[in-house]
């Protein structure tokens, strides 16, 4: 692992205040010297600008997040979409935990960081956790379905994941090594059967390398990946990634990009775990930088849906779920390339329609919560309104 992949708090600009809602957006950073132009690179803005980049490729990972989850069904009767589903999922989640930890790069364990972590990822893990729960037991006609929070069911496992690498952040950015360490506790998890469902702790464990490799990256990073070479570079690499998945298709089990099951419990030996992990890490890297070299910088007309990502995140899916239950999938036509370009369209409108700022606001009270019922006001709070009251002191 060189030093460029290692943090570097004192050399790098300021990490980015961690937002109020789980997926973390880009805030104010280091405004430019003035006279100059600000540069329209990640982690360089005027202050009180968001970063366009970071919406924009958290809008977009989303939709790939949906398309992914309505692919599914036709995969069984489709060679093409199950390669175009195996190279999507090597890339959206990765790409999404990724920005997550550039943007956690500022986690101290400070009160202040606390009372963000419980009402922008707790509080909504407990909310999602218990709807999914109820709406299972009433859209799949199933009563017993238990209502647990120790056993997150189908989407909410990315809070629990969030919450668990926020607070281990003051860790990762202390050791010498935090990427390689990240990997082989993956490879430890990759082989370990016994760990079990728990908190889904197979799946925050075999993704955290993405995440401390987000803490480990600086402006420079994505600077890099965005030049026109990369661009250029990155679509042979996403042709020969979809030629090897439709050869594999047939051949391999998907679920290994899940990174929610031992090898073992996919029916493979243990060494296989180990090959698989670093294998779809490095694989998923670089995809993960060839989707952000064709993120564009510039503010478009779903910039603004990047701010509402985990509300499309936790909304659509009870919209899949329920295409599960209630058999949307059981027309002929829908298995047919017509109805499989119409079911992808449906899923990016469905899930852009989520992202907006009317949704967010109808949902904010789950998502965003303000609770400061709930929790010890800071005993510099007093002072600092005083100060806002007198105004700036004349110097």
């Amino acid at each position: 692992m060189t030093n460029s992949l290692r943090p570097h708090p004192r050399t790098e600009a300021p990490p980015a205040p961690l937002p109020a809602d789980g997926v973390p957006s880009p805030r104010p950073g280091t405004g430019a010297p003035a006279g100059t132009a600000p540069a329209r690179v990640p982690g360089a803005r005027p202050a009180g600008q968001r970063d366009a980049f970071f919406d924009n490729a958290k809008y977009l990972a989303i939709v790939l997040v949906a398309v992914g989850h309505v692919w599914e069904p036709l995969t069984d009767q489709s060679r093409t979409a199950e390669a175009l589903y195996m190279v999507v999922y090597t890339f959206h989640m990765p790409a999404f935990i990724v920005i997550s930890g550039y943007f956690s790069r500022g986690f101290d364990g400070s009160p202040k960081r606390i009372r963000r972590l419980v009402t922008g990822v707790a509080v909504p893990y407990i909310v999602f956790e218990t709807a999914y729960s109820l709406f299972k037991r009433w859209a799949d006609d199933d009563p017993a379905h238990p209502v647990s929070l120790l056993d997150p069911w189908y989407l909410t496992w990315f809070l629990v994941a969030l919450f668990v690498w926020r607070l281990t952040t003051p860790l990762w950015r202390t050791v010498r090594w935090p990427l390689p360490i990240a990997l082989a506790v993956a490879v430890l998890a990759s082989v370990s059967p016994d760990i079990g469902d728990d908190l889904d702790l197979q799946r925050v464990l075999q993704f955290l390398p993405f995440f401390v490799a987000g803490l480990c990256m600086r402006p420079e990073h994505f600077r890099q990946v965005r030049r026109r070479a990369a661009r250029v570079l990155s679509v042979p690499v996403f042709a020969a990634a979809l030629a090897l998945a439709y050869w594999a298709a047939p051949r391999m089990n998907s679920a290994w990009f899940y990174h929610r099951d031992s090898a073992q419990e996919l029916g493979a030996p243990w060494w296989a775990g180990v090959v698989m992990t670093l294998a779809l890490f490095g694989c998923s890297m670089v995809l993960t930088a060839c989707f952000f070299a064709w993120v564009p910088g510039r503010t478009t007309w779903f910039t603004v849906l990047g701010a509402g990502t985990l509300y499309g995140y936790l909304l659509h899916g009870f919209l899949i779920k329920g295409s599960r239950f209630w058999d949307w999938y059981e027309p002929a036509w829908l298995h047919r390339p017509l109805g499989e370009v119409l079911v992808t369209l449906l899923a990016a409108a469905l899930v852009t329609a989520l992202c907006t700022p009317p949704v967010q606001r109808v949902f904010r009270f789950a998502m965003e919560p303000r609770m400061e019922w709930a929790f010890k006001r800071d005993a510099a709070d007093p002072a600092r309104e005083r100060v806002g009251a007198k105004g700036p002191t004349a110097v």
